[in-house]
């Protein structure tokens, strides 16, 4: 999603391996706690299966394991955030959901050159807010790559 296209300046704060990501809160349908996961077998280790969200079977993936191959260790700070995307809804596993923030678009910088990662594709920019920096994730290209929504050929997510 574009920058531009944030209509609303309110953004859901979560962490994934100790760095606080950010996305627009109009994306979000809810932020829930963990609840079982059924594995889906021929999918990516990432994509950890389907849950049964009040009657409606929703995909869920681990950002950590997507970004750094490393599934996320659950504690009782671990969230599922249900996000909206078109015509997608998706679970997103995260470390923590920490906050919902105010922002103006100035305050959203170009992710630095520097940034030598296998997430920098996802970003669409970094954030500062009073002493943090987060960064501001595309979940567009995150969620939509061809290789996750049809692994091995079969689509789970259409």
């Amino acid at each position: 999603m574009e920058v531009d296209t944030l209509l609303e300046n309110k953004l859901i704060v979560f962490q994934i391996d100790g760095r606080e990501y950010a996305i627009s809160v109009q994306m979000v349908g809810s932020i829930e706690r963990l609840i079982p996961i059924t594995r889906v077998p021929s999918t990516p280790s990432y994509i950890k299966g389907v849950i049964n969200l009040r009657g409606v079977v929703t995909p869920v993936i681990d950002l950590k394991q997507r970004f750094h191959q490393e599934p996320t260790e659950f504690t009782n700070q671990t969230r599922i955030i249900i996000v909206h995307l078109n015509e997608l809804t998706i679970g997103i596993i995260v470390e923590a959901a920490n906050d919902v923030v105010d922002i103006n678009k100035e305050q959203i910088e170009a992710p630095p050159e520097t940034i030598d990662s296998k997430e920098v594709v996802y970003i669409d920019g970094v954030i500062r807010h009073d002493k943090r920096l987060l960064v501001l994730l595309d979940l567009e290209k995150v969620l939509q790559e061809q290789q996750m929504l049809e692994p091995k050929g079969e689509g789970l997510v259409k």
